[in-house]
C-alpha cells in the first residue's frame, strides 16, 4: 500500500511539473555527460530530476541565487548515478546548498596536547552525513563536459557511500554483489593508485584520489562517468564492481 501511494504522489509531482521543453533542451545540450542515452532513459531522468528538485532544498550562499535553470543543471548530474537505483538512495537529508564559487569554512581542530587550532582549507565541494550537499556554482556548471571532473557526481557518490555510515568507499552492496570481489579490486586498486601517485602524476588520473578509501570511490566514480574506457583500461576490476553498483555501464554510451 505504501508503495502504491509513493508512487501515486510521484506521478502526481512529475505530472505537474513547470519545467518547459525549452528548459529542458538548454539543459541537455549544457550537459554532455549525458550523451547517448536512449529515449527512455532520458525520460527516466527528467522524472527523477523532477523529484529530486521537489524533495530537495537548493539554498544559495554568499549572496548567490539558485535560478531554476541552475537547479535542473545539478538535479540531472546528481541523479545520473542513481539512474537505476532510485531517488530512495539520497533519503535522510534535504539541503542542496551552492556556492558562486570555492568556499573556505573555518575548522577547528584538537592536537595532541589538548590545545585548539582553527584553520581554512579552500574546497570546491562537501559532503556531510546527514547533511547537505555543499557545491560551487562555478565547478558545478562546467561539470557535465566529458574531461573526467565532475564535482556534483564527486560529492553525491560521498552521499551514497554514506548510506551504511561514515564515507569509506564501501557503499551498501546490492543483492547478488559480491563483498569479496568489491574488497579485493578496490584495496588492490587503491594500493596501486598510490604507489603510481607516488611517482607523480598518474595521467588521466586526479591523485587526490590517493588521499583515502572515500575519495578514491568518489574519484572513480567521476571517470566511471565520464572517463569509462579509461577506467576500464588501467582498472578493469574496479570498473567491474561500478558497473554492478551503479547498474549502468557508461562505455556503451559514451565512445
Amino acid at each position: 500500500m505504501f508503495n502504491f501511494l509513493q508512487n501515486w504522489f510521484d506521478r502526481r509531482i512529475i505530472k505537474r511539473s513547470t519545467i518547459s521543453e525549452e528548459e529542458w533542451t538548454a539543459a541537455f545540450d549544457a550537459l554532455p555527460l549525458l550523451t547517448g542515452l536512449s529515449g527512455e532513459e532520458q525520460q527516466r531522468l527528467r522524472e527523477l530530476a523532477i523529484l529530486f528538485m521537489h524533495d530537495k532544498a537548493f539554498e544559495g550562499a554568499a549572496g548567490l541565487t539558485v535560478t531554476r535553470p541552475m537547479a535542473l543543471l545539478i538535479a540531472l548530474q546528481a541523479c545520473l548515478p542513481i539512474l537505476n537505483l532510485g531517488l530512495e538512495n539520497y533519503d535522510g537529508w534535504v539541503s542542496v546548498i551552492v556556492y558562486p564559487a570555492g568556499f573556505a569554512p573555518e575548522r577547528a581542530s584538537i592536537d595532541e596536547a589538548g590545545v585548539v587550532h582553527r584553520g581554512q582549507s579552500h574546497l570546491s565541494g562537501e559532503a556531510w552525513q546527514r547533511g547537505p550537499v555543499i557545491i560551487a556554482w562555478d565547478d558545478a556548471e562546467t561539470a557535465g563536459v566529458i574531461d573526467g571532473h565532475n564535482l556534483v557526481i564527486h560529492e553525491f557518490a560521498h552521499k551514497l557511500d554514506m548510506q551504511n555510515g561514515v564515507a569509506n568507499g564501501f557503499p551498501p552492496m546490492h543483492v547478488g554483489m559480491s563483498v569479496d570481489k568489491w574488497v579485493v579490486a578496490f584495496t588492490d586498486g587503491f594500493a596501486h593508485f598510490q604507489q603510481h601517485c607516488q611517482h607523480g602524476r598518474f595521467h588521466g588520473f586526479d591523485c587526490y584520489a590517493a588521499t583515502s578509501p572515500a575519495e578514491f570511490f568518489a574519484v572513480f566514480s567521476e571517470l566511471f562517468f565520464e572517463r569509462p574506457a579509461l577506467l576500464r583500461q588501467h582498472y578493469a576490476a574496479i570498473y567491474e564492481q561500478l558497473c554492478q553498483y551503479y547498474r549502468q555501464d557508461p562505455s556503451l554510451r559514451l565512445a
